[in-house]
């Protein structure tokens, strides 16, 4: 005990004793207050959780969906590249035909003339 009469706490006590004394200051301060912040508290914790798996479903959905789009994008560009290179492809065959058909002109005017000049 203290001179003025009242109780000094032991710092060598249990914790438990401890924690308990904490437990009367705190109804002291707060008096029955405290259970209605602890409700609260409670209530704010449930609703911060239930929004926080709210949005880590809503990301996942968004990462779905996102992967999803990627894929038929990529398979978009594929089917693009290849019609390209299809289209390209031919268009070599048409310039190399178009050469040969330049070549074979030429023998068939070769011809023609031999044959004008023989006549």
């Amino acid at each position: 005990m203290s001179k003025n009469g009242k109780e000094v706490l032991d710092i060598n006590q249990t914790d438990q004793e401890n924690s308990s004394k904490i437990e009367l200051i705190k109804n002291l301060i707060f008096g029955e207050n405290i259970q209605a912040y602890n409700s609260e508290f409670d209530a704010l914790k449930r609703d911060i959780l239930d929004k926080k798996n709210a949005l880590e479903a809503l990301i996942e959905e968004v990462r779905t969906e996102l992967s999803s789009a990627i894929d038929t994008v990529a398979t978009d560009v594929n089917i693009r590249i290849t019609e390209l290179e299809d289209k390209l492809e031919d268009k070599i065959e048409q310039l190399d035909s178009d050469k040969l058909n330049k070549k074979m002109l030429g023998n068939l005017l070769i011809e023609l003339g031999e044959k004008l000049g023989k006549k």
